[in-house]
C-alpha cells in the first residue's frame, strides 16, 4: 500500500507532485509545481513557494515560510518558525534550528547546521542565527547561536563559528 496523508484543510497548487508515506498537516499551502518526494513531511500552518523542492525525508516544522525556486535534498530538517526567503538551497543533512531566519539566495552543503543551544548568560534563552542574502556555507559547517552573517558569506571549510 503506497499512500500518503494529505489533510483536507490544506491548500495544493497545480501541477504538485507528492510521493508516498508523505504527511501534510491542516493550513498548509504549497505552491504551483511543486515536488515533495517520498517520506516527506510538512507539519501544520507551514507554506511551500511554487518550484521547490522537498526531497526525501525531508521534514517541516509548523509554521515555517518556504519562499519560491528552493531545494532541499534528502534527510534536510527545518524546524518551527523557520523563514527561508526565495532561491534556498540545503544538501543532505541540513538542520535549521526553530526561528532560523534565511535570506533569498542561500546555498547550504551537505551537514550544515544552525543551532539554538540556549545561552547560559542568558536565562538559558534560545536565540538562532540569520544568514543574509546571497552566502554559501560549505559543508559541516555550524552556526552557533546568535550568528548573523553578512550578505555575501563564504565559509568553506568544516568549522563552528560562534559569537
Amino acid at each position: 500500500m503506497k499512500t500518503s496523508y494529505i489533510s483536507e484543510h490544506c491548500k495544493i497548487g497545480k501541477n504538485v507532485s507528492i510521493g508516498h508515506f508523505c504527511v501534510i498537516e491542516d493550513g498548509v499551502v504549497i505552491g504551483d509545481n511543486t515536488v515533495i518526494e517520498n517520506y516527506a513531511m510538512v507539519l501544520a500552518n507551514s507554506k511551500i513557494g511554487a518550484n521547490t523542492k522537498l526531497g526525501t525525508y525531508t521534514k517541516v516544522g509548523e509554521n515555517v515560510v518556504i519562499g519560491s525556486h528552493c531545494s532541499f535534498t534528502s534527510y534536510c530538517e527545518i524546524r518551527d518558525e523557520c523563514n527561508l526567503g526565495n532561491n534556498v538551497s540545503m544538501g543532505s543533512r541540513c538542520t535549521l534550528s526553530a526561528h532560523t531566519i534565511v535570506e533569498d539566495d542561500v546555498i547550504m552543503k551537505y551537514g550544515f547546521v544552525v543551532t539554538d543551544t540556549p545561552n547560559l548568560n542568558m536565562n538559558n534563552e534560545k536565540v538562532t542565527g540569520v544568514l543574509k542574502k546571497n552566502s554559501k556555507f560549505g559543508a559541516n559547517v555550524v552556526i552557533m547561536p546568535a550568528v548573523t552573517t553578512v550578505s555575501y558569506t563564504h565559509l568553506t571549510l568544516p568549522t563552528i563559528y560562534s559569537v
